[in-house]
């Protein structure tokens, strides 16, 4: 029986640490409030013009955007099949073996 290569992990498909993509998530939400903000301040300050109703329906809204776009990040399963079972994959390299009481 033929043993496959081992494969390393590949840069290119390495995903983001866990702390890069809560700052990410933390920066899009902060983003999405202070425009929420924005459309209350400014529907507030155009109270009697037709624009009103656009600034109330974006403060609104938008908190429900903003917690969707915060939610959507990195997907946390491997898609590529890495934690498949492969019967024929050993968990450890082969190393020689060195006798008992040796130190290095």
């Amino acid at each position: 029986m033929r043993r496959k290569e081992d494969e390393g992990v590949r840069i290119t498909s390495a995903q983001r640490p866990r702390s890069e993509d809560v700052a990410g998530r933390q920066k899009r939400y902060l983003i999405s409030m202070a425009i929420r903000t924005a459309c209350f301040v400014l529907a507030v300050v155009s109270i009697g013009h037709w624009f009103m109703w656009v600034f109330l329906v974006g403060a609104v809204f938008l908190p429900y955007v903003a917690v969707v776009m915060a939610n959507a990040g990195a997907p946390t399963d491997p898609d590529d099949g890495a934690y498949q079972y492969d019967p024929d994959r050993r968990a450890l390299r082969d190393r020689p073996e060195e006798p008992h009481g040796h130190t290095s």
